[in-house]
């Protein structure tokens, strides 16, 4: 990876957020970083604060030479799995770039089909500044969502958990039943409509 670092000029990071939630999309970010406008504090947007993230976000956007997001729907993971959707994701970010990439690296251990060389990077969002730029941008558009959707729908708890399948997003699953957002092919989700369906 050193050497592509030190060969290739326009290196894209790509990275994804939302494979393991029942609800909502995932989305993923493509970054091309600016050598020449360099931002300090890049890291896995997990080891983040929600405030870092979102004015990392925006020096992220207003610095970079390029990024995009790409996105796959609900209705498309459940269509054709949640890894294809992912690969989806981050091949429609890729593709969105202003800048065509000379290498693109992608968190992970599995790369999307791209036209540009591409290389997958095991934590590549602690290893590899582009990528962690990648997984802030999709953290922090992924998250706006779910506010989004709390607003919508509180009883969820949506702001809290994001969409993952923790105690209370369960419970409020089972108690109310899923929305038109959860994922229909993850399990609890599926209990749930069923659960819903017989009580009806």
């Amino acid at each position: 990876m050193e050497q592509i670092l030190a060969t290739y000029t326009r290196i894209a990071g790509v990275d994804e957020v939302g494979r393991g939630p029942l609800v909502g999309a995932v989305v993923a970010a493509a970054v091309i970083l600016d050598p020449a406008r360099p931002i300090a504090g890049l890291k896995d947007s997990k080891k983040l604060s929600e405030k870092r993230r979102e004015e990392l976000a925006k020096e992220i956007r207003e610095k970079a030479l390029a990024w995009s997001l790409g996105r796959a729907e609900r209705i498309e993971i459940d269509e054709i799995n949640i890894l294809k959707a992912t690969m989806l994701a981050m091949q429609r970010a890729v593709n969105g770039l202003k800048v065509m990439p000379d290498f693109v690296l992608v968190d992970g251990n599995r790369v999307p089909l791209l036209t540009s060389p591409s290389l997958a990077v095991v934590k590549g969002d602690s290893l590899v500044q582009a990528i962690s730029a990648a997984s802030i941008l999709a953290k922090v558009a992924r998250d706006e969502e779910m506010h989004a959707l709390h607003h919508k729908y509180p009883q969820y708890g949506f702001d809290e958990h994001k969409g993952y399948p923790t105690p209370k997003h369960l419970a409020a699953l089972k108690a109310h039943g899923p929305i038109l957002e959860h994922r229909r092919s993850f399990g609890p989700v599926r209990e749930a409509l069923s659960h819903h369906l017989k009580s009806v």
